[in-house]
């Protein structure tokens, strides 16, 4: 077996036992789905930015999911704005969808509107991001994401192993999202840990703004810090998308960008050609995340819990991603697909929906 080959099947073992972790939240055992067949459904999947990378990949798994499942999906995009999510979400109510898919929104963006609708008439709501912590809610059947703290410790992990005697650190974050607050309080806390580490700012942007206020940020990033700033951080691959080109114009090529999340195609594109000043993106397992929503709804129809699992994120690097195939993903790889087939129809040959009543 050659290096290269060597390396591809090393780097494909470390992604499957990563983000393969489904125990569910606490140690406890994520339960299989316990529903062989059922009628199909009505589902709406409000995404709260399409320009969000991990929200677009989500709904793709989503997406693929429903299809398997024969389910009528319709879609709704906010655009970033509340005021859009909330009126696409009484869409989704006045049309008698089924099941609602929150795609990385705070569920308190329409608790009030979910509260009025009587209970016998309610849909299944399931989240991506719409909580702090992945598990049930008491609006949500299920929150679908990895853990926060977990994303935020393998960030600081790679700040921490910089090998400069000192580490100045910059965070962006977007404080309208409850996850993204847990992140940036726990990447904080960790930095405080280490005693060459500083934080410098904590930038609160709105993720939908990124590609249009990053680069004047870091322009006033320079002047006040100058070379005590070594490091960016931040909650999203979106901040990154506009990193590199004007701190190379700052002169400031040496500074280091590490995302806590998602795991975007771009960002792993220009990770993987080393060109770019992102070391790393934590990645979320977003397709399998698709998977999984459809099937928290699916349990929630048939009068289940929920499934309890929760994956894990990976720190995608350079070195681990020249071992995948181009323009594989973090999650390309994984059997998931085969598992939930298994699961819902008896079968894990593509394609087995059942003949529907």
């Amino acid at each position: 077996m050659n290096v290269r080959r060597r390396a591809g099947l090393s780097c494909l073992a470390v992604l499957i036992a990563a983000v393969l972790s489904l125990a569910g939240a606490g140690g406890a055992q994520a339960t299989p789905s316990p529903v062989k067949e059922e009628r199909a459904r009505r589902v709406t999947f409000i995404a709260q930015d399409f320009r969000n990378g991990g929200i677009a990949a989500v709904f793709r798994g989503f997406e693929e999911a429903c299809r398997e499942l024969g389910w009528t999906l319709s879609v709704s995009n906010g655009g970033g704005e509340r005021a859009r999510v909330r009126a696409h979400f009484e869409q989704a109510l006045a049309g008698s969808a089924e099941g609602i898919v929150l795609g990385g929104f705070n569920e308190t963006d329409i608790a009030d509107l979910a509260s009025k609708v009587p209970r016998d008439e309610k849909p299944v709501l399931v989240g991506w991001h719409a909580a702090a912590r992945p598990g049930p809610t008491a609006l949500l059947h299920a929150n679908v994401t990895t853990e926060p703290t977990a994303v935020a410790d393998k960030a600081v992990e790679l700040v921490v192993q910089s090998t400069r005697p000192r580490v100045g650190v910059v965070i962006f974050s977007d404080s309208r999202f409850e996850i993204a607050n847990v992140k940036t309080r726990r990447m904080a806390e960790m930095l405080q840990r280490c005693a060459r580490c500083e934080v410098l700012s904590i930038e609160d942007m709105p993720i939908s703004d990124a590609t249009r206020d990053v680069p004047a940020a870091l322009t006033r990033l320079q002047r006040r810090f100058g070379a005590r700033w070594t490091h960016v951080l931040a909650i999203n691959d979106v901040y990154m998308d506009s990193l590199s080109f004007p701190l190379r114009g700052m002169g400031r090529e040496d500074i280091v960008g590490i995302a806590a999340g998602d795991g975007s195609r771009t960002a792993l594109s220009r990770i993987r050609s080393g060109r770019s000043m992102q070391l790393a993106t934590i990645a979320e397992p977003t397709g399998l995340h698709g998977w999984q929503m459809a099937d928290e709804l699916r349990r929630a129809f048939a009068g289940h819990g929920p499934s309890g699992r929760v994956a894990q994120p990976v720190a995608v690097t350079k070195a681990l991603l020249q071992g995948l195939p181009p323009q594989a993903s973090v999650d390309d790889s994984l059997a998931y697909r085969e598992t939930y087939r298994l699961e819902w129809f008896g079968t894990s040959a593509g394609d087995p929906r059942p003949p529907r009543r």
